[in-house]
C-alpha cells in the first residue's frame, strides 16, 4: 500500500473541526513534536487540509473531540466503537482513545461514510471507514 503520508489530498475525505479544537490540537500538535514527531505531524497534516467551522454549524455525523465512533477496519472487516479525548482522559478499558494515536488522528474531523488510510504502531497500513458517529452529549 502507498505510504499514508503520500495519498494526494485530493484522494482523503474532507476534514471538518471546529474553531475551538482546531486551535486545542494545533497547540497539541506542537506540543507532542519532539516526543511523538510521527503522530505530532500525521495530526498537523489533517489539520493543515481541514476546513474550519464555527461550532454551531459543524457538518451532521462529523467525527469531534469527545464524540463516540464506530469505524470499520476495510482490510479484516472489523467494527470497533470509540470515543476520541485528549490525552489525559485516554482510557483503553472504556473505549476512549487518546487523539494523538494513529486511529483518532485519522478519524477526527471526518463523516460518516468516509475512509481513509491509517498506518497503525504494528507498521500495517489499513483503510478506516466511519459507519456512525455519537456526538459528545449522546455518550
Amino acid at each position: 500500500m502507498t505510504e499514508p503520508s503520500t495519498y494526494l489530498s485530493a484522494d482523503l475525505p474532507p476534514v471538518n473541526i471546529s474553531e475551538l479544537e482546531f486551535d486545542a490540537l494545533n497547540a497539541l500538535a506542537f506540543a507532542i513534536s519532539h516526543k511523538q514527531p510521527e503522530l505530532s505531524g500525521m495530526l498537523l497534516a489533517e489539520l493543515d487540509r481541514a476546513q474550519v467551522h464555527p461550532v454551531t454549524s459543524l457538518p451532521p455525523g462529523t467525527v469531534t473531540m469527545n464524540s463516540r465512533v464506530e469505524f470499520r477496519d476495510e482490510g479484516n472487516g472489523n467494527v470497533r466503537t470509540v470515543q476520541i479525548v485528549f490525552p489525559h482522559l485516554a482510557d483503553i478499558s472504556r473505549d476512549r482513545i487518546s487523539i494523538v494515536t494513529p486511529v483518532a488522528a485519522a478519524l477526527i474531523g471526518l463523516s460518516e461514510g468516509d475512509a481513509i488510510p491509517c498506518r497503525f504502531h504494528d507498521g500495517q497500513d489499513r483503510y478506516l471507514r466511519v459507519l456512525k458517529v455519537y456526538p459528545p452529549d449522546e455518550g
